[in-house]
């Protein structure tokens, strides 16, 4: 039993509690988000040898008690990255038309990182 002394003490402590799950599941979240994120611009990616859809990794960018950042990127082949994605010049005339691979991943990973914090929070 609580006294009312002691009330605002066990309410600051269950706000505590509550706030430290809540960042554990977003943490969680951002991972699961970013990893997915990262095999849907590798599954979709334009494959001629393949180095390209290999080379996406997501990595860690910056962590506080509070948050988590996560950047999915290209390993070693990020010059390709705007070019096959918006397409580009040809070296004698014309365009290569763009095959869309990374904007579509990246609304999928918002729309799951919404139904992740959702459901962690719920």
């Amino acid at each position: 039993m609580t006294s009312i002394d002691n009330l605002a003490d066990e309410i600051m402590k269950g706000l505590t509690e509550y706030a430290d799950l809540a960042d554990t599941e977003m943490k969680k979240a951002v991972r699961k988000t970013a990893t997915a994120v990262k095999k849907e611009i590798s599954a979709n990616a334009p494959k001629r040898t393949g180095k390209y859809a290999k080379s996406w990794t997501s990595k860690k960018t910056k962590e506080t008690s509070h948050s988590l950042e996560m950047t999915v990127h290209s390993k070693n082949r990020y010059q390709l990255a705007h070019l096959l994605e918006k397409g580009h010049a040809k070296r004698g005339g014309g365009r290569v038309s763009g095959t869309p691979h990374i904007a579509p991943a990246e609304e999928c990973g918002v729309q799951l990182l919404e139904k992740l914090i959702e459901e962690a929070l719920s």
